[in-house]
């Protein structure tokens, strides 16, 4: 395993005490892309902060490639490339200047600095920006010029923390294209997000977590599947008096594998659809039924069955 973490903790003392990370174990393997899902404040930053060395543990274990972050920092580092929530792109430097010093920075020589320096501006679609200066730059190309810049000294792990937060739809795309074409360097990638299509599009496997703790662990469709259904059923209702009686009555109909009571109304977990919806409008008509969605069953379906909250709190 490349990246290597055991019995994680991190504890805020204070006037109010906060357990950020509660006992984390996983394990990455080489050349994998793996996704720690979950909603804000949830403890996803504080484990990478932990892994990039850019904070201590109060308890645990992480190695990287084999390096103990805490024991060997300055040796952990080298094999690490870190893309931070924000942008730290040296603002009085070029974006060749940026990527360049970082080269230097990591022991390279100035010609091999200009080589990689030229070469993932190519990769990245960046040449034709090399003179601008960050303020000059869309988040999107912002965040792809933060990615080069962080694999310039051929890093083995790559930790993004919120990749795409803040970008536009296209700028996201690119984003994950930039990403994926990173398996092709041999480069390990440990993201964090809170967006559960991201999860879902770019990740080999996934771990959910909630209050400093992984509530579960799989590959994305494994995941989805764990729910037992294909569709998920929103139902807003103007009436609440007697919802209850509505989750019973529903869920003795065919196909439905759970039902749970909402903000707005009622959850639908359907295994199958054939006949359904029709049967479900009827049920829910006597409590004023106004409005109706369907959806796919996702990442957020699975957060939502583990902890009955909405991911994106």
């Amino acid at each position: 395993m490349i990246v290597e973490i055991e019995g994680l903790q991190k504890v805020y003392d204070g006037k109010q005490r906060v357990v950020a990370v509660d006992g984390i174990d996983l394990s990455v393997r080489p050349g994998e892309l793996y996704g720690l899902l979950g909603p804000n404040g949830a403890g996803k930053t504080t484990t990478i902060s932990i892994c990039t060395t850019r904070a201590l543990p109060t308890a645990g274990r992480v190695r990287i490639a084999g390096v103990d972050v805490v024991a060997a920092p300055a040796l952990a580092r080298r094999g690490i490339g870190v893309v931070p929530q924000y942008n730290t792109l040296d603002r009085a430097c070029t974006i060749y200047e940026n990527i360049h010093f970082h080269c230097l920075y990591f022991g390279f020589s100035r010609s091999e600095a200009k080589q990689r320096t030229d070469q993932l501006l190519a990769q990245f679609h960046l040449t034709e920006r090399a003179d601008a200066y960050p303020a000059q730059l869309s988040g999107g190309l912002a965040q792809r010029v933060q990615i080069a810049r962080a694999i310039a000294h051929r890093p083995k792990v790559l930790f993004l923390d919120e990749p795409s937060a803040g970008l536009d739809p296209q700028s996201r795309i690119a984003m994950w294209d930039a990403v994926r074409g990173l398996r092709e360097e041999g480069i390990t990638v440990v993201l964090t997000t809170h967006y559960m299509e991201e999860a879902d599009e770019l990740c080999d496997r996934v771990a959910i977590i909630d209050h400093g703790k992984i509530l579960v662990e799989d590959t994305p469709a494994a995941l989805k599947n764990s729910v037992g259904a294909q569709r998920v059923y929103e139902l807003d209702l103007r009436s609440h008096q007697n919802v209850p009686l509505l989750v019973q009555q529903l869920q003795h109909l065919s196909g439905i594998a759970n039902v749970e009571t909402t903000t707005e109304g009622v959850r639908i977990l359907a295994e199958g659809t054939e006949g359904l919806l029709s049967e479900v409008v009827h049920a829910a008509s006597p409590y004023g039924l106004r409005d109706l969605t369907i959806t796919e069953t996702s990442l957020e379906t699975v957060f939502i069955h583990l902890t009955g909250r909405d991911l994106r709190e």
